[in-house]
């Protein structure tokens, strides 16, 4: 096991350097959120009420953006190059080398939450956040949420080139419908519905309740089940229908 740890731990390390290497990936994960923060901080400057939900909606959308855009790309790249082949005939364990995989996107998870929280506290009049607990447990349940899901679309796009198209039809509505940028109660009832059944509005939620409202974990409950119900249900489609081998094989 010690050993197992070890080998993960410097896969982990390779996979941050190869991620700073890689200024698209970079941008995408860390400077695109907060653009698009300034900007609608920026329309909404004196609109408390709205920055108060658009920040957290933000950093939830950097939940999505660093666990389920970027697994869904890159277990689609190194699937179809052949890397997930060659890395199982590797004396690196299965489990160590996708272990440090998800440990990268979480690290990118915890980066981006950690900017857009003291973003909105030195720009957009947003306190702390008020609830530490709320916090780490919705971004941790997002975390599997988002990156489960991530794993499982992999698996349904058949080559990289079109897992742009892919990630974007899934990511781009999503973000629309759920209420990153507004609050969903002032769209039509067919709309809301369907938010309700996502998980990112309930993320939404949860990240508004530890970063503004403070209301305590108690209070968000039937939005920690739904992320965790969408959690499992997407844990279980990425380990049934993962495999090492490319499509074109």
């Amino acid at each position: 096991m010690s050993e197992t740890l070890a080998m993960g731990w410097r896969q982990y390390r390779l996979e941050r350097r190869m991620f700073w290497r890689n200024p698209t990936a970079a941008f995408f994960n860390f400077l695109f959120p907060l653009i698009v923060l300034g900007l609608f901080g920026a329309l909404f400057a004196n609109d408390q009420t709205t920055l108060n939900r658009i920040v957290p909606g933000i950093a939830a959308m950097s939940v999505m953006t660093t666990t389920f855009n970027a697994l869904a790309h890159n277990l689609v790249f190194l699937r179809e190059e052949g890397v997930l082949k060659r890395m199982r005939g590797t004396p690196l364990p299965p489990g160590a080398y996708l272990g440090a995989l998800a440990a990268n996107a979480i690290t990118n998870t915890i980066l981006q939450v950690a900017i857009i929280a003291t973003a909105g506290r030195l720009f957009f009049g947003i306190p702390w956040p008020r609830d530490a607990l709320e916090l780490l447990v919705f971004v941790a349940v997002g975390v599997v949420c988002f990156a489960s899901l991530g794993v499982a679309l992999s698996h349904a796009i058949p080559n990289f080139e079109s897992a742009p198209a892919y990630v974007n039809a899934v990511f781009l509505p999503t973000i629309f419908i759920s209420g990153v940028f507004y609050d969903v109660k002032h769209t039509p009832a067919f709309l809301r519905n369907i938010a309700e059944a996502l998980p990112l509005k309930h993320l939404i939620d949860g990240l508004s309740g530890a970063m503004v409202s403070g209301r305590g974990l108690g209070s968000n409950l039937t939005a920690l089940a739904v992320i965790g119900l969408w959690a499992v249900a997407g844990v279980a489609l990425a380990v049934r229908g993962f495999s090492w081998e490319s499509k074109r094989a």
